[in-house]
């Protein structure tokens, strides 16, 4: 397989995005949307995965501890419905507890406080498509 694929920490604020590598072996941070709308956010998004040719997108869905879906995950849904309107290939994945994993990464490698609030959200996106490809590669 040699196509990259795009992945989503989608919050309120802003969208963590993260990208595989083209043998999808290693996940890697890129940038952080500041979400302004779904229309914006999907263009911004689909430019993206333009910038990296693939159409494949992998969002977290951010569950409730006991493996629900709430409020948020519902509003997830919704804006990559409209990034499958856009031609885009939309795959979930459970985040639960990523951000706190990409936190605790980011305090281990020394980072401020300030510094993290600004990478935090493309550090849980790369959180998430790494749990997702090491997941593939183990057959799950």
């Amino acid at each position: 397989m040699n196509e990259r694929i795009v992945a989503l920490d989608i919050g309120d604020a802003r969208i963590g995005v993260a990208v595989s590598d083209p043998t999808r072996l290693i996940a890697s941070p890129v940038e952080v949307i500041q979400s302004v709308g779904w229309g914006p956010d999907t263009k911004k998004i689909a430019a993206i995965c333009q910038r990296y040719e693939t159409v494949e997108v992998l969002s977290g869905l951010p569950l409730n501890m006991d493996g629900t879906e709430g409020f948020q995950a519902k509003k997830v849904r919704g804006l990559c419905q409209q990034l499958e309107k856009a031609g885009l290939h939309v795959t979930f994945m459970d985040e639960r507890l990523s951000t706190v994993q990409a936190e605790d990464a980011l305090i281990e490698g020394g980072v401020s406080r300030e510094g993290r609030r600004k990478v935090v959200d493309k550090v849980a996106a790369a959180v998430i498509l790494q749990r997702w490809l090491d997941a593939q590669r183990a057959g799950n």
